[in-house]
């Protein structure tokens, strides 16, 4: 049976060989392919499945291999990042630019000395409902608190963060009072 399927594929051979020449404009890659293509072909016969047109198998077989290969070349195909010269390199994205890293590590410092700063209580009922994500009733519960209280909290811990991003922008403000200013 494989002697009756190779016949009939070297039957085929210059006629695929000159179809996929044609496609690729190389009849080295050419060839490649239709080997590839005839591989696949007994592969499909081989495995017990019904090929009815061998032909019609081989051809379709030769187009998804041509759109394969264009597709790999397109993925390959792109500038060597070493032969661009240094002042027309594309810059990193702006997050990882030296300026961008140091102002976000200063911003972050100041918000969480801005949190520091608050007193114990607000402190915990601040970092409670906004980086533990409880309710206002879930802080009072735990922390033994009003819910009344646990609101005057967190209004407090977030002014103090605005007045933390309005000094960042430069906008000045009020600095939020600290540990015994806060508790006069």
């Amino acid at each position: 049976m494989l002697d009756r399927d190779l016949s009939v594929l070297e039957r085929y051979h210059r006629e695929l060989l000159n179809f996929l020449s044609r496609q690729v404009s190389d009849r080295d890659t050419a060839a490649d392919l239709a080997q590839e293509c005839f591989v696949r072909v007994l592969g499909v016969q081989s495995s017990g499945q019904a090929v009815l047109d061998t032909r019609a198998l081989l051809y379709r077989t030769a187009r998804n291999l041509v759109v394969d290969q264009y597709r790999r070349a397109e993925v390959r195909r792109h500038d060597d990042i070493d032969a661009i010269p240094e002042d027309q390199a594309p810059p990193a994205p702006q997050h990882l630019q030296p300026e961008e890293a140091l102002a976000s590590g200063q911003a972050v410092s100041a918000y969480v000395a801005a949190i520091e700063a608050l007193p114990p209580r607000c402190r915990e009922a601040f970092v409670l409902h906004v980086f533990d994500e409880l309710s206002h009733a879930q802080v009072a519960r735990r922390m033994g608190i009003s819910v009344s209280m646990v609101e005057k909290h967190v209004v407090r811990g977030m002014v103090a963060c605005k007045l933390c991003e309005r000094r960042l922008r430069g906008e000045g403000g009020v600095a939020p009072r600290t540990g015994a200013e806060a508790q006069t």
